[in-house]
Parts: structure tokens; C-alpha cells; sequence
């Protein structure tokens, strides 16, 4: 009987430990899944808090105005990226004096911004022009854009009854936006070489919610080829610009998928009028 009774105290003592340890692994999954997951959070916080969401738009990819049609005026969308106070609203005059008349921004704008267009703004017209803007931003990014990458910025995002020039409200949603995607360049440039080579580039579009086909990527990257055959790499006006063709012609091609099934029908015209604009030089 007293052996029994051990043999019994002993299958209790070997069930109650390996009940234990099985407690402890299972509570050691969950801290190592919970850490994981944190960690997930921290970078998807990370990358969100990088670019804009467009409110036409499930992607993350930061926001131009939609293409105007024949007979609508698109309003154009404004980033918040900045946290200037809001009694920074009023235009300052040149010798810092604030002038409320003379130009309308948006309220918030950051006076650096305001200041930068006045600067530029030459005969004080309350519009940029081409040559005015390749001067401004060149002198505010750092970098020298080409007059192409310029002309088409304020295709995309001008009034569609102005000719080529941008008004302030437009200018300052032209600034955000390139601020957005000078984030995003910075954090591809993985090599910080100050150019974005294809790979980089299709893993900043795969970044901001755009998985290009490799094939439709070099199709594109070869518009801004030299000939030689050489590698293609992307300066930032370059990179911009590429990024835009492809969240314009995405979002063009959202208003005609109404489902949301990725696949449209659509009338000739209507391809034309959505693929062209993008596809014209601006030289």
C-alpha cells in the first residue's frame, strides 16, 4: 500500500511540473507575440506618420488634387504636416511687417512658406510662374529641379481656368506634398547616395501602398534613361515626379472602378483623357 501511494504522490509531482512548464511556455509565447506586436505597431506608426493619406484614396501615398474634368474644378487637398500655431495666417511683407491683403493662404501656413513665395513672386502678380517656382523650390529642397518635373507639378495641382502658375492656397499644397515625399525619398535612399536606384524605388512605391509590376516599373524608370543603357537612378524631382504618375493614373483609374475590384470599363476617350496628361513632355 505505502508503495502505492508513492507511485501516486510521484504521477502527482510529474503532472503538477510538467503543468507548470507548460504554463511557463505558454505565458512566454504571449510576452514574445506581445512584443512582437508592439514592435509591429512602432513601425507601422513609423512609416504612417512619413506621408499623407489622401481622403480619395486607401493608400497611404501622399495627396495631389485629382485631375480636373472637362467641367469640374478639384479642390485642391491640403496637408497638416506642420504645426505652426494658427495665428500664423496673415502674409508677412518683405521687411517682416504682416499684410493681409496682398495674398490668401490657407490659416496655419507656416511663415517660412509664406515668405518663400513673396520672395519668389517677383512682380507681385499673387501667382508663380514656371521659372519662379524652379527658383523657389530649388533654393527651399536644396535641390536643382528640372524645369519638366516643375511644369508638370503645376499642371497637377494649378486651377484649372489659370494658365501655368500657382496661386498661394496652391502653392502651399504643393509644398506639403513635396515635403511628404522628400520624407519618403530620405527613407528609401538606403544607401544615402542622394539618388533612388529601381530597387529602392519599387520598395518606397510598395512602401506608400503601390505594388508596380517589375515590368511596368522599367517601362517607366526608362523615361528618365540617358540611352546608354546604364543603371536608371533617380534624383529627387525624378523620384517625384515618378511617384505622381503613379498615384495619378492609380487614382483615375479608382473613379472608374467602383467596386473596388480592379478591373474597370471604360470608353476610349475617357482611357485617353486619364493616360495622356501624364504621359506629354513638359520640356
Amino acid at each position: 500500500m505505502e508503495v502505492t501511494r508513492c507511485k501516486s504522490i510521484l504521477t502527482f509531482l510529474t503532472c503538477h511540473r510538467s503543468y507548470q512548464f507548460t504554463r511557463l511556455q505558454y505565458r512566454d509565447r504571449r510576452l514574445r507575440n506581445s512584443k512582437s506586436k508592439i514592435k509591429n505597431q512602432r513601425v507601422e506608426k513609423v512609416v504612417t506618420t512619413t506621408i499623407m493619406s489622401s481622403s480619395s484614396s486607401s493608400s497611404y501615398a501622399p495627396s495631389a488634387p485629382s485631375l480636373p474634368d472637362q467641367h469640374q474644378q478639384p479642390q485642391p487637398q491640403y496637408s497638416n504636416i506642420n504645426n505652426t500655431p494658427s495665428n500664423y495666417h496673415h502674409a508677412t511683407g518683405y521687411y517682416g511687417q504682416v499684410s493681409s491683403s496682398s495674398y490668401s493662404f490657407p490659416q496655419g501656413t507656416n511663415p517660412d512658406v509664406i515668405r518663400t513665395f513673396q520672395m519668389f513672386d517677383r512682380d507681385q502678380s499673387g501667382f508663380i510662374d514656371d521659372k519662379e517656382l524652379q527658383q523657389a523650390l530649388s533654393s527651399a529642397f536644396h535641390y536643382n529641379f528640372n524645369i519638366a518635373t516643375i511644369r508638370f507639378l503645376i499642371f497637377l495641382f494649378k486651377d484649372p481656368p489659370q494658365p501655368l502658375t500657382l496661386g498661394p492656397k496652391e502653392f502651399v499644397a504643393l509644398w506639403n506634398c513635396l515635403a511628404q515625399w522628400r520624407g519618403i525619398f530620405e527613407r528609401y535612399d538606403k544607401d544615402r547616395s542622394g539618388k533612388i536606384d529601381p530597387l529602392e524605388l519599387r520598395d518606397a512605391l510598395y512602401g506608400i501602398g503601390y505594388a508596380i509590376p517589375g515590368s511596368v516599373l522599367q517601362l517607366l524608370l526608362s523615361k528618365y534613361g540617358d540611352g546608354s543603357g546604364r543603371r536608371v537612378e533617380l534624383g529627387f524631382d525624378n523620384f517625384v515626379e515618378c511617384g505622381m504618375i503613379i498615384k495619378g493614373l492609380t487614382e483615375k483609374f479608382k473613379e472608374k472602378d467602383t467596386h473596388r475590384t480592379g478591373s474597370a470599363k471604360l470608353s476610349y476617350d475617357d482611357f485617353m483623357s486619364m493616360v495622356i496628361p501624364f504621359l506629354v513632355s513638359y520640356d
